[in-house]
């Protein structure tokens, strides 16, 4: 039972919060500590003490900022206003294109006043206070809806749970800004993850972005990530007549700013604000890609509005990507979640941009054989806010004859199985079930709704699971005890029981989704429906042939080639056989379906590209509906080509096969029966 609360206990509680938050201020926004870590240490143990013996917990108070427990999920958010992109500008002749275009549309000759602050290369989000109060948190999304990270927000230093200081503080705010990581910070936590033997980010902008969206806020908290806040939205009256007088308010109210902001007289000004801050780059603790340049006053802004993706009133200045020449000491092949293998250079540590970096993708095989890249060239590698940089040439003058050429692999790093790549393709696949690299994301895809339908075995216990060893394999789930549950936090008597009896409940299925839930490469849903209507039971696509796949008519050389490799793969074989034995049954009810009336697309194949007047996944859907069946690639066998606007390279491709090329009404018209297959082009 909690101690009732005297008035001086509130009174203490209540000034150790605000004490304790001048001090996170000081440190973490001013980097000016006043008292040492061992002093904020023991104000901080007390306040928590007396939280803990009173259960009086202010809103803002520093406890708040420790994480909660993991989410399954997030939910979405809409922005009060849209969080638009700004326009990007590579050369000083375009600012002042820029500079001509506001003049003119604002109908005045005189020089404009702009701001010049540094272009962080970070995560933009969203700050939702309402009384004063941190309420929600948003990333941008898609501009127009983002995704809810209040509590991983929450457990940043440098984020105000409260907004004090100004006189003005509306009721309702939106304070936009970005998220970043200095590259110190993000140098310790990659090398952390390389001990660890995780994956490593491939710059500070991708650290901070995956911190910031980990379901587990308790990972958030544990990295030091930093904010700069720039802007704001859905407020009634915003409390400052320009940008320069807004980040000063931002400053009186406690939230960080962006370094190094000017204010200047015209563009030629802002040129020069601008290239400081390009020659000042390596000085900054944190990347930055450019500057971003805006027209100081608001009702100027107003008066500019914005195009359909970014203001009128803005533009980002790109900083010239930077470069060093170093060795290539090897070539390896790292394996992705989905099984490609991508191959990257290890060499001589060089630093660019006022960073060492030693490694860099070489994106895939077919590259390193176009470039001849080799192990022992002198390449030309260039970093453009990546710390991982790309190789951009070699310099084969410098060539000895003791470099050594590479070759992409036949067998897959992480587990030895062979590996496949298919005609026309340039990814190096490794498709074993048993591979770990892949692992986790296979059981997450074969325990999801669409698969076996574990409830229960989610992203969050599936890693859980695998990280204390008790999965390595599809199989390994149906061997799990409830007593394997209880030695693992978060599980109870009754939520382990839950898990066992959806994992037994599991071990009924049909056909067409087991072949869905393991994974195969090129499969999906439509594919796994139709291999069950043509194959009576599992066993009976052991050792299958490709040219046995390529007989059913809706199925493709991809598709087959892909079938046919998991098949022939013993490891995979004996890992389904394992699972039979272990209990799980399958049934086949496509199989004996008595065959319908063929539909008006039956045995067509159908490529979309561009944008469609409905959904994609709605005009898929419809074209199986109809007996047809859609597929990634145009190729020789493809029926059609289904154009929507903006369509890309397939379009080219499909002329050049002489595929016949149709529109979405006359798809809709062959439906119909009121179009001919042949009229159509």
């Amino acid at each position: 039972m909690k101690n009732s609360i005297s008035p001086e206990i509130k009174k203490e509680i209540e000034a150790l919060v605000k004490e304790l938050n001048y001090h996170s201020y000081q440190y973490y926004v001013l980097d000016s500590p006043v008292i040492s870590d061992a002093e904020y240490d023991r104000e901080y143990r007390r306040l928590k003490d007396l939280e803990e013996k009173y259960d009086y917990i202010l809103p803002d108070s520093p406890t708040r900022r420790v994480g909660a427990p993991p989410l399954e999920k997030f939910d979405k958010v809409a922005h009060s206003e849209p969080m638009l992109s700004l326009d990007n500008a590579f050369s000083y002749d375009e600012l002042r294109e820029f500079d001509k275009r506001a003049k003119k549309l604002l109908g005045s000759p005189d020089e404009i006043i702009y701001t010049v602050e540094p272009k962080y290369d970070g995560l933009a989000i969203e700050l939702i206070y309402k009384n004063g109060s941190l309420v929600r948190a948003a990333t941008r999304g898609d501009g127009y809806t983002g995704e809810d990270v209040t509590r991983n927000i929450k457990t940043i230093k440098s984020v105000p749970l409260k907004i004090e200081g100004p006189s003005e503080i509306p009721d309702e705010i939106d304070i936009r800004g970005e998220i970043y990581m200095n590259i110190s910070e993000f140098e310790k936590l990659n090398r952390q993850r390389e001990e660890n033997g995780d994956q490593i980010f491939a710059n500070p902008r991708n650290a901070a972005a995956g911190s910031i969206r980990q379901l587990d806020s308790a990972v958030t908290a544990a990295r030091r990530l930093h904010l700069a806040c720039y802007g704001a939205a859905g407020v009634k009256e915003m409390p400052a007549y320009s940008h320069f007088e807004f980040i000063e308010w931002l400053r009186k109210a406690k939230f960080p700013v962006p370094a190094k902001l000017k204010i200047v007289k015209g563009m030629e000004e802002a040129i020069e604000a601008v290239s400081g801050l390009e020659a000042q780059r390596q000085s900054f603790p944190f990347d930055i890609d450019g500057a971003v340049i805006k027209i100081n006053d608001f009702l100027l802004q107003q008066k500019l509005g914005s195009r359909t993706r970014e203001p009128r009133w803005a533009i980002a200045y790109k900083f010239k990507a930077q470069q060093g020449t170093t060795v290539i000491m090897d070539i390896k092949g790292g394996v992705g979640r989905t099984g490609v293998i991508t191959p990257y250079a290890i060499f001589k540590p060089v630093r660019i941009g006022g960073v060492t970096v030693s490694r860099s993708t070489l994106h895939n095989w077919e590259e390193i054989n176009r470039k001849d890249i080799r192990v022992g060239d002198t390449v030309v590698v260039e970093r453009a806010g990546d710390v991982i940089p790309h190789v951009i040439s070699v310099n084969k003058e410098l060539r000895t004859g003791r470099e050594l050429p590479v070759m992409a692999p036949e067998k897959c790093p992480a587990c030895g199985s062979a590996v496949t790549k298919e005609e026309g393709e340039v990814a190096v696949k490794c498709v074993s079930l048993h591979c770990p690299a892949q692992l986790q994301e296979k059981l997450i895809h074969f325990a999801s709704r669409g698969g076996m339908e574990i409830e229960g075995l989610g992203e969050k216990n599936i890693r859980l699971l695998c990280d204390r060893g008790l999965v390595r394999h599809f199989e390994d789930i149906y061997k799990l005890t409830k007593q394997d549950l209880l030695h693992l936090p978060r599980f109870a008597e009754k939520s382990a029981q839950n898990l066992i009896s959806a994992i037994e409940k599991s071990k009924r299925v049909s056909l067409a989704r087991f072949l869905f839930a393991i994974g195969i490469l090129h499969v999906g849903e439509y594919a796994s429906k139709v291999l069950a209507a043509n194959f009576r039971k599992l066993e009976d696509l052991y050792h299958v042939t490709p040219e046995k796949v390529l007989g059913i008519k809706q199925m493709g050389e991809k598709i087959a080639g892909s079938v046919s490799a998991f098949f022939n793969d013993e490891k995979n074989v004996g890992l389904l056989d394992s699972m039979l034995k272990l209990g799980i049954t399958i049934s086949n009810p496509d199989y004996a379906k008595e065959k319908t009336r063929p539909g008006p697309l039956e045995g067509l194949s159908f490529v979309i590209t561009g944008t469609l007047p409905v959904p994609r996944k709605e005009v898929e859907t419809l074209i199986e509906k109809n007996g047809g069946h859609t597929t990634s690639a145009v190729s020789s066998s493809t029926s059609y080509l289904l154009a929507g606007d903006g369509p890309g390279s397939k379009l080219s491709k499909a002329k050049a096969l002489g595929v016949r090329i149709i529109s979405y009404d006359e798809l809709l018209r062959m439906i119909r029966g009121e179009a001919s297959q042949q009229s159509l082009f």
